[in-house]
């Protein structure tokens, strides 16, 4: 495992919750070479004193360097860890997905609001729907497998696309890869309702077609 040392004054901000590391806050990164140029390697991070602050994804491509995971020096980074990050961001959002009509796109994910920076996960059509991800970061990337197999769980909605931004790939030295992870592949087109607002979207894309009428 890589360990991360923090420059003396520099763990202000992350003992204060901010779970972004720069390179301007590095002292020093130790591992294996492999490792270090593994987007998304599991770091322990530290003070310049090695006290332990928590463990991060550690990205060497990305201008946002390591992604914290956890303050807890109990809880390692893992399959488990994945599973109750999706089960709690699922469960914290089912009465809102239950709720919603069978055109919206509701959230299911949301990046660091549920301990899983860089991913962002929307369903569109309910349970029998499709899940739309975008993994946005080297440490999510990692755990892919691990998180798709807790959404399929979690949801029971049998279809998961990943959708991929280019230019946010590309900065995370990522493969701009957009396929379908389970199930089948959304339709070119769907209808989204949003209140009073009524929309064709391109699910795979996220691109949206001109408005249409109430």
């Amino acid at each position: 495992m890589l360990i991360i040392t923090i420059k003396q004054g520099k763990e202000k901000s992350l003992l204060a919750g901010d779970p972004w590391i720069y390179p301007t806050a590095i002292e020093r990164v130790d591992g294996k070479p492999q490792e270090k140029s593994k987007p998304g390697s599991t770091a322990i991070v530290q003070t310049s004193s090695r006290q332990f602050i928590g463990r991060a994804a550690y990205n060497a491509h990305a201008q946002i360097r390591a992604r914290m995971w956890s303050y807890k020096e109990d809880e390692p980074v893992d399959h488990a860890m994945m599973k109750r990050r999706v089960k709690a961001a699922v469960a914290k959002r089912l009465p809102a997905l239950r709720a919603a009509g069978p055109n919206a796109l509701m959230p299911v994910v949301l990046g660091e609001e549920d301990g899983l920076s860089g991913l962002l996960v929307h369903n569109w059509g309910g349970q029998d729907g499709y899940l739309i991800c975008q993994f946005n970061s080297g440490g999510v990337e990692a755990w892919k497998v691990a998180i798709v197999q807790a959404l399929l769980a979690e949801t029971g909605c049998p279809n998961v696309y990943q959708r991929s931004d280019e230019l946010i790939r590309k900065g995370e030295g990522l493969p701009v890869i957009s396929r379908v992870l389970a199930g089948e592949e959304p339709p070119d087109h769907v209808l989204v309702i949003d209140g009073n607002q009524r929309y064709s979207m391109d699910l795979c894309t996220g691109f949206k077609f001109p408005k249409l009428r109430s």
